[in-house]
């Protein structure tokens, strides 16, 4: 088999579906005129507050993880491991159920407010509109900057603090000579990713914008889609976002600094500020905000769960028939995600290794994140209008949401087997040339031990982020097609709040579960195979 034609395969894949569905819905739209359509008030007012949203969310959002870094940089404290942790679970908890967590918090009978009534001072409502959507989105990317920021700190080699000691550094100085020039290697990257996860964002606008004031272009076009039909808007939208995206993209990577790697002798060297009152007192504030956005909702979701309606609600037929649906699709979109993007890795590392043409190979990997993008939901339309000639689509709906979060998981699949698989080749690529071994018998035989753990990984991620997606069934729920986070939706929509909280709980508990079955399946046999 040539050695392009596993990667040639998998883009074609993805080109065919992003490239059909884009031009269905153009082809579909009567009169669809791109330029005229850019003369819209309405359209330049979703892109100003789209972009306004996103850049609050980054700005604050980088703004925090930057002291909560340097506390858990420089603290040692009972507890540091689990927040840490539940930094984690930022990346592949529902958004629905956090955004349910942040209702229980911060909504008009939430704790907040209840602290509030309880002090005197009365109820506020702050949390639909720009706020909470500012509010949901630290929650979600906070702890992802400052997960990226501690790492790059906690990269500085030893000696230096050993060398700063000498010199008497105070703590500014070695925030400003030491640990900012460590995260400004990796803060362009943090900052991008936030800000178009920010920028796409859609279940959150969705569900905490609170009116045709804070609507982003990821909701415009659901909209548009969903109830007016508009296919002309819904393209020009979806285009627009798509440009603006690119720019974006280049943007970043030109702001990118490149990190370099010392030599260190190994040993450790404490800190010079880890005393000082002032300093306990920052690192203590910041770690305290960190509980008060990330800990509480996490904890309110849990408390809710347990309610006299749990047991009714546990008992329907339609809760377990949604869970149904919702592993299937997890675990075939997972499933799917896997397969290609092991075929784009699999020619890129070839490019990387043995061609030595490593620029190309990162391009072939980008490729697989240009994904994101693009609105699911587009796709998922575009589909339907493709197929709706040809096939019963309202039968199709299913296998479209499975496609549809496969390609959406498809550059965190890249992301977490990249780096492994480029490893495994780098170690046993000419050993297995020189013995003519290829194909399922290097994978079985030789690669399989040190990449189990991170197909684990991927997989997990893949299957939670899949499962927890609200985005592409929103277009597609029907009675008799629902899944868990639809069922959430629905509830919070109808303001049945005991019934929302019991499916919040259910959908956390499956997607922990179904995280850690994944990964420890499939990695938890590591040691033994390495025996």
């Amino acid at each position: 088999m040539p050695w392009w034609l596993p990667a040639a395969l998998a883009l074609t894949v993805v080109a065919a579906v992003v490239g059909g569905a884009l031009l269905a819905l153009g082809l579909a739209a009567p009169g669809f005129d791109f330029v005229g359509n850019l003369a819209d008030a309405y359209l330049w007012r979703v892109v100003w507050f789209t972009v306004l949203q996103a850049t609050l969310s980054t700005l604050l959002s980088v703004a925090l993880a930057v002291p909560v870094a340097r506390a858990m940089a420089r603290r040692r404290f009972p507890g540091r491991g689990l927040l840490l942790r539940l930094f984690s679970l930022s990346l592949v908890i529902p958004t629905i159920v956090a955004i349910f967590g942040i209702a229980a918090v911060h909504g008009r009978t939430g704790w907040v407010n209840d602290a509030l009534a309880f002090l005197g001072l009365g109820r506020a409502d702050y949390l639909y509109g720009l706020t909470g959507i500012l509010i949901a989105h630290v929650f979600f990317n906070m702890p992802i900057a400052a997960r990226i920021l501690l790492q790059a700190v906690e990269a500085v080699p030893p000696e230096t603090w050993r060398v700063a000691s000498q010199f008497g550094l105070k703590s500014r100085d070695l925030f400003r000579l030491i640990e900012w020039p460590a995260m400004r290697t990796v803060l362009p990257g943090a900052a991008g990713l936030v800000f178009m996860l920010c920028f796409t964002s859609f279940a959150v606008v969705l569900t905490l914008g609170g009116g045709p004031k804070a609507t982003t272009l990821e909701v415009a076009v659901y909209q548009a889609l969903r109830f007016d039909f508009d296919l002309g808007r819904a393209v020009t939208l979806a285009l627009v976002q798509l440009l603006l995206c690119s720019v974006i993209v280049t943007a970043v990577l030109r702001l990118a600094v490149p990190s370099t790697t010392a030599l260190t002798e190994g040993r450790i060297y404490e800190r010079p500020d880890t005393g000082g009152r002032i300093g306990i007192a920052v690192d203590a504030l910041a770690l305290l905000v960190t509980i008060g956005l990330v800990v509480l909702p996490l904890a309110a979701v849990a408390v809710a769960g347990f309610n006299p309606t749990a047991a009714e609600v546990l008992t329907r037929a339609t809760l377990w028939r949604a869970t149904g649906q919702s592993l299937v699709i997890a675990l075939s979109a997972a499933s799917l995600a896997l397969l290609l993007g092991g075929a784009i890795l699999v020619t890129s590392r070839i490019l990387r290794h043995r061609l030595a043409r490593a620029g190309a190979a990162g391009r072939l990997e980008l490729s697989a994140s240009l994904i994101l993008v693009v609105p699911p939901f587009v796709l998922a339309t575009g589909l339907f209008v493709l197929l709706r000639p040809v096939a019963d689509v309202f039968a199709l709906g299913m296998p479209l949401v499975i496609l549809v979060n496969a390609l959406m998981a498809l550059p965190f699949v890249v992301r977490f087997l990249g780096g492994p698989m480029m490893e495994e080749a780098q170690r046993h690529d000419r050993l297995c040339q020189s013995l003519g071994i290829a194909g399922w018998n290097r994978l079985r035989l030789i690669e399989w031990p040190g990449l189990r753990r991170p197909v684990g990984l991927a997989l997990a991620v893949a299957a939670t982020l899949s499962l927890g997606d609200l985005g592409v069934v929103a277009l597609f729920g029907s009675q008799d097609f629902a899944t868990l986070p639809l069922l959430l939706y629905r509830a919070m929509g109808g303001f049945r709040m005991s019934e929302a909280a019991v499916i919040a709980a259910l959908l956390s508990l499956l997607c922990l579960v179904l995280f850690l079955v994944i990964e420890g399946g499939l990695g938890g046999l590591r040691r033994r195979d390495n025996v």
